[in-house]
């Protein structure tokens, strides 16, 4: 399963009651986090989630409301002791923006490793199959896929019916051949047929690209920025890359989507719910998140 928790719902300056962007993910105890906007450490200590099992932080861009959290985090992350790798990615121009950004957090505890994106990159990330994809947004920026595989179900009757002692099982049950008295068994052999996994999407401050409903095809949820809301806003919306409320909700329509959710509010939203019906008129199942809002996939979507 994956837990999902938006720590900050904002845009441009953190409010009163919205901090700025961040998502906090976590598989099987290890976590990482989705942008780290100004405070993200208060949200991930108010969480409860845990600091030290944060393992990797994707940066979708290097305007201030997605990274000046950083220094800030990983000071956090030296004060809980870490001693494990941290792996940072972003962009081209990552390693000049963490350097800077590290003038004040000079000295941690751990070693820090960046990895510079172009888009279409895939890598791995706390067992999470993680790609990363181009916006438009006037400036390098990023979306990310996060897929968590579902292994097919091991049938003991089959390697059973092979002669394959026990002890042998959880090795093909692990995806890795056994060879015994010169007689090799693949995993194929002794396993179901493949189950769907689970699927995240997350792309803010961008305007609609086709990329988003691809590589959020049938996703299980769908983060989109829900900068401004109502239609009059759309000139400022082209003029800054940003989206409307009912352009994220055609997005996820296209992409049939099992649920969206709606962040990054521009500071002129104080009640996002306000808008809400006009993304819902198109994709009915959308949701507008708040801070500290959580959600659990589970393996359960045909």
């Amino acid at each position: 399963m994956i837990d999902l928790c938006t720590l900050g719902t904002g845009g441009t300056i953190p409010m009163p009651d919205r901090a700025l962007s961040s998502l906090y993910v976590r598989v099987k105890g290890r976590s990482l986090l989705i942008d780290c906007g100004e405070g993200t450490q208060v949200g991930v200590q108010r969480l409860g989630w845990g600091m030290q099992c944060i393992d990797g932080i994707l940066l979708t861009h290097f305007h201030a409301d997605h990274c000046s959290g950083l220094p800030g985090m990983l000071l956090a992350l030296t004060k809980a002791q870490r001693q494990e790798t941290l792996h940072i990615y972003g962009p081209a121009g990552l390693t000049r923006v963490v350097e800077g950004l590290r003038v004040i957090a000079p000295q941690l505890s751990f070693p820090v490793a960046l990895h510079e994106l172009e888009g279409g990159e895939a890598f791995e990330c706390i067992g999470l199959q993680v790609t990363a994809f181009p916006l438009q947004h006037g400036m390098p920026c990023l979306g990310y896929r996060l897929h968590l595989p579902h292994p097919a179900a091991f049938e003991p009757e089959k390697a059973r019916a092979l002669g394959i002692p026990v002890q042998h099982w959880k090795t093909l049950q692990k995806g890795t051949p056994v060879t015994l008295e010169g007689v090799t068994y693949l995993p194929e052999q002794v396993l179901g047929a493949p189950r769907r996994g689970l699927t995240v999407l997350y792309a803010t401050d961008t305007r609609p690209v086709e990329a988003i409903p691809e590589h959020g095809f049938r996703c299980d949820m769908m983060f989109l920025e829900g900068m401004y809301g109502p239609e009059e806003k759309l000139p400022l919306a082209i003029k800054n890359h940003h989206m409307l409320f009912r352009e994220a909700a055609a997005l996820a329509r296209d992409a049939d989507a099992a649920r969206l959710v709606l962040t990054h509010y521009s500071t002129s939203i104080e009640e996002p719910e306000e808008f809400l019906p006009l993304a819902q008129a198109i994709f009915p199942d959308t949701a507008c998140a708040q801070d500290g809002m959580t959600w659990t996939l589970h393996y359960d979507r045909d």
